[in-house]
């Protein structure tokens, strides 16, 4: 694993990258964007073990305001899930020259890879979102009430900060405030979505507590290219639950013909 410093015109972004002893040069990198409370260390093992499973390059990266990143500069407006897109993303597309790649989202990381493979849409081959939100669901809601509520014990934030270090709290209420607001209240991908014509595998665990498997019918319903609902016995973090079977799925899905 090689990590660095990308320098863009609104800070330093922490980037990882993961390359297989045997890469397919020809394999477009596959390009992971982290949920809510996320960082690069939060994937733990499995960019390593999807570098080996799809024998490609994989790419991490904190967005600005998490793990090694620079700091966010005040709090997240409503737009931030179509911001990271034409933002970020772009600095990180253009350091790193990627001309073509494929895309995999967890929870509002998954979110943001749908907005990035509609508006990246030349280049983006292929979209894998994991426990993504399309639309705001009760349940969305109350779960992250119930973790802001764990979160109040000092040893829970503690092990936040271990990741985020003095951004730890800016963390916590960028997604709880976020989604709660009045002006995220409608928010939805209802629109973003037939942007989408790269071929999409939608996955979503059935004990997620963040959402309901509607998120991912949703997602293979509205999507213009060819696209599939994986339905998985686990909840809201498979890459930690089951990292290879999830691998293993990523792999196949990637390996069938355009």
């Amino acid at each position: 694993m090689e990590a660095f410093t990308l320098d863009t015109p609104a800070g330093g972004i922490h980037v990882a990258r993961w390359r297989p002893a045997r890469a397919a040069d020809l394999h477009e990198p596959i390009v992971l964007l982290h949920d809510s409370l996320g960082c690069v260390a939060l994937w733990r093992d499995f960019p390593e073990q999807l570098a080996k499973a799809t024998g490609r390059e994989v790419i991490a990266y904190d967005r600005l305001g998490f793990g090694h990143s620079t700091p966010y500069p005040g709090t997240l407006p409503p737009t931030f899930v179509a911001d990271e897109a034409r933002s970020t993303f772009v600095a990180l597309r253009e350091g790193l020259g990627l001309t073509r790649f494929v895309l995999l989202g967890h929870s509002v990381g998954g979110s943001m890879a749908i907005e990035t493979a509609g508006q990246h849409a030349d280049a983006c081959q292929a979209l894998i979102t994991v426990a993504a939100q399309a639309f705001i669901e009760t349940r969305t809601l109350a779960g992250i009430r119930e973790a802001e509520r764990a979160f109040g014990d000092p040893e829970q934030m503690a092990r936040l900060a271990r990741y985020h270090g003095d951004k730890a709290e800016w963390v916590l209420r960028a997604w709880v405030d976020t989604w709660h607001s009045e002006a995220f209240r409608d928010w939805h991908l209802n629109d973003a979505l037939p942007r989408v014509g790269c071929p999409t595998l939608a996955i979503h665990g059935e004990r997620d507590e963040f959402g309901s498997t509607d998120q991912a019918r949703r997602i293979a319903e509205l999507t213009a290219g060819p696209a599939e609902a994986r339905i998985l016995a686990c909840g809201h973090v498979p890459h930690r639950e089951c990292p290879e079977e999830l691998a293993a799925i990523v792999a196949g899905f990637l390996a069938e013909p355009a």
